[in-house]
C-alpha cells in the first residue's frame, strides 16, 4: 500500500474523518485491501449470531455495466427530489462542488468495484429490526475502508428501478433483501473531517426535548 495514502489505526480519527467519497482514481482496489473490508463487515454484531447476510462483490465488466444502469435509474429519481442539476463550470459554491462530485460518481459508475449487501428476510422480524444486523456490517465495511485509505460511498442504486436490475443480475433469492450498495475505490482528494450537528442538539436526558448531557 502506498505510504502517501491517508491510513489510520486510530478509531476516533477513522470515525470522524470517514467522509463519503464520490470521486475516485482509476486504480483498482487490490484483493487484500478489499478482503480486510469484507472481514470487518463479517465481524459486525448479528442477532442470535445468525449472520444471515451475504456481501456480493461486483467487479466483472458485465456486473459493472448493470451497476451503471442502476446508477442512471437512481439519478433520474433523485434529481427532482433534491432539486439537482449539473452545475455550471464557473460555479464554485459548496453545493455545486457536491453536485459535481455526485454527477461524476454516476457518470463513472461502471468503472468501479462495488459491494451489494443483502439480508435474509424472516417472517417474525420487521425490515427495520433486520437492519440491526446488516447495517452494522455495512458501517464496519465503511470504517475499514477509511482506515486503509480507501474511499467509499453508500448509494441508492440498489433501490428504485435499480433493485430488479441488480437482483436479476446477481441472482439474489426472493426471500433476501437488497439492504445496501457501496462503491469503493482509491479517493481523488482527501478524507474528512465530517460535518455534523453538535451532539448537544441530538441528545436528551431521560425525556424527549430535555437537556443534553
Amino acid at each position: 500500500m502506498s505510504p502517501t495514502r491517508s491510513t489510520s489505526n486510530d478509531v476516533w480519527e477513522v470515525m470522524s474523518t470517514a467522509r463519503t467519497i464520490r470521486r475516485f482514481t482509476s486504480e483498482p482496489v487490490d484483493d487484500a485491501t478489499l478482503t480486510r473490508c469484507l472481514q470487518a463487515a463479517a465481524w459486525a454484531p448479528s442477532g442470535a449470531n445468525a449472520q444471515a447476510w451475504r456481501f456480493v462483490v461486483l467487479r466483472s465488466a458485465e456486473q459493472r455495466a448493470v451497476v451503471a444502469k442502476a446508477a442512471a435509474q437512481a439519478l433520474a429519481v433523485i434529481e427532482p427530489v433534491y432539486g439537482m442539476t449539473r452545475p455550471a463550470e464557473d460555479d464554485i459554491s459548496r453545493r455545486a462542488r457536491t453536485n459535481r462530485a455526485t454527477y461524476e460518481l454516476h457518470d463513472r459508475a461502471g468503472e468501479f468495484t462495488s459491494v451489494l449487501f443483502t439480508q435474509q428476510r424472516f417472517p417474525t422480524a420487521s425490515e427495520l429490526l433486520l437492519g440491526g444486523s446488516i447495517f452494522p456490517a455495512m458501517q464496519n465495511f465503511l470504517l475499514a475502508a477509511r482506515a486503509q485509505g480507501l474511499g467509499a460511498c453508500l448509494t441508492s442504486w440498489a433501490s428504485y428501478a435499480g433493485e430488479p436490475l441488480l437482483r436479476e443480475a446477481v441472482g439474489v433469492p426472493e426471500d433476501w433483501m437488497l439492504a445496501g450498495h457501496v462503491v469503493v475505490g482509491w479517493p481523488r482528494g482527501s478524507h474528512g473531517p465530517v460535518r455534523r450537528r453538535p451532539v448537544t442538539e441530538l441528545v436528551c436526558m431521560d425525556h424527549w426535548g430535555g437537556p443534553a448531557l
